[in-house]
């Protein structure tokens, strides 16, 4: 079996604490997880998880961007699919992810580290401005599918967009809480004042 290069070394070092710092967050939450934990799980020491990540806080930003082009991406391909208003409706409702139990564990942990850099700039800027990017992707998208299908939203799609952001981690909280709470008719119900059906003549 050839040696792997010192490049293919570092890239499988990098996946691996990936991988082991999502195990982590969603076992223990943002907070309770710790460096050594992660860096172990991963068969390396801390040293190796700084290098790559410059701590916890960077590896976090790091497993949250590739989840973020991972749903962007699984989005954008529903959005290609929708062959009608009902398609488009569907394809937001984020009552799917909220029931999955893995989505909801890393909501829980979203919201920790949420509140764990809430008054602190520097560490909070990082995210602030995935969610500006995300947010204008998912615009872009919006916009032009509404397009497509001769949507006409009864909000600007960039408020909406901020909406369904919220609307999706907020369920899957209350779902955590509560589970007989019905978000698919939540969102159904906002989604149709906001995305209209056309009037027939």
């Amino acid at each position: 079996m050839a040696r792997l290069t010192r490049h293919q070394q570092q890239e499988l070092t990098h996946e691996r604490l990936l991988v082991a710092g999502r195990s982590v967050f969603l076992r223990r939450g943002y907070l309770a997880a710790t460096v050594e934990e992660i860096a172990s799980e991963a068969g390396y020491t801390r040293g190796a998880l700084y290098k790559h990540f410059g701590g916890k806080e960077g590896l976090w930003q790091s497993i949250v961007e590739a989840r973020a082009r991972t749903h962007l991406e699984l989005l954008g391909a529903a959005l290609d699919r929708a062959t009608s208003r009902d398609d488009l409706v569907a394809a937001l409702d984020p009552s799917a992810i909220v029931s999955d139990g893995e989505a909801t564990r890393w909501t829980a942990a979203a919201a920790e580290h949420l509140a764990a850099v809430t008054g602190h700039p520097r560490q909070a800027e990082p995210l602030a401005d995935l969610q500006r990017r995300l947010d204008d992707a998912l615009t872009a998208l919006l916009t032009q599918h509404c397009g497509r299908l001769g949507i006409q939203p009864a909000v600007p799609l960039a408020r909406l967009v901020v909406v369904l952001g919220a609307l999706g981690g907020g369920l899957a909280l209350r779902r955590v809480l509560d589970p007989s709470v019905d978000t698919g008719t939540v969102t159904a119900d906002l989604l149709a004042l906001a995305l209209p059906a056309a009037v027939k003549a």
